[in-house]
């Protein structure tokens, strides 16, 4: 499994201390204000500010006191280490997890889940082993059962035949 997330990416420096400017990717910015420690490019910064506003998440690292050394850092993005993730609740997933699932209608492989697309209803798209690539919503009334360790991903064949689109 993946060992380290991305959270966010750094969209641009926010004043002249050095603060930056963060979107959130996750679903709780609220995990900003946990963090000890983030790494960019492979390298590890102490986190030593984070506040949340609607327009984003603003940030101070260890080693960024200036505007000028903030710049440096936009449009990259923000990892976490696994291990200083809290697990996901009861029903809910890494996506790094989900991708590489097998995709069982009922019992019958159909195809491997290559990549989820967040939103209001995060849409799942996999390939068929024949390379043909198929979508649909993740939805509740969908799906069957989840096992990231099996890698196992099934879904209702009636309700999936409802939902899902084949490209042409």
């Amino acid at each position: 499994m993946e060992s380290k997330f991305v959270i966010g990416q750094i969209l641009k420096p926010q004043g002249i201390k050095g603060e930056l400017k963060i979107m959130p990717l996750t679903d709780d910015p609220e995990r900003f204000k946990k963090l000890k420690k983030v790494i960019i490019d492979d390298k590890t910064y102490a986190v030593t500010g984070a506040k949340i506003a609607q327009n984003g998440v603003f940030l101070s690292l260890s080693n960024v006191s200036d505007r000028n050394t903030a710049e440096l850092f936009r449009g990259k993005f923000l990892h976490v280490l696994r291990e200083d993730t809290p697990a996901p609740e009861k029903g809910r997933y890494f996506i790094v997890d989900l991708i590489g699932c097998d995709l069982l209608v009922e019992d019958e492989k159909l195809a491997k889940i290559t990549d989820v697309t967040k939103g209001r209803t995060d849409v799942i798209t996999a390939v068929t082993p024949l390379g043909k690539t198929l979508r649909f919503p993740f939805l509740n009334d969908a799906v069957t059962e989840v096992d990231v360790e099996c890698g196992i991903f099934r879904v209702n064949k009636k309700r999936f035949e409802e939902i899902v689109v084949y490209e042409d």
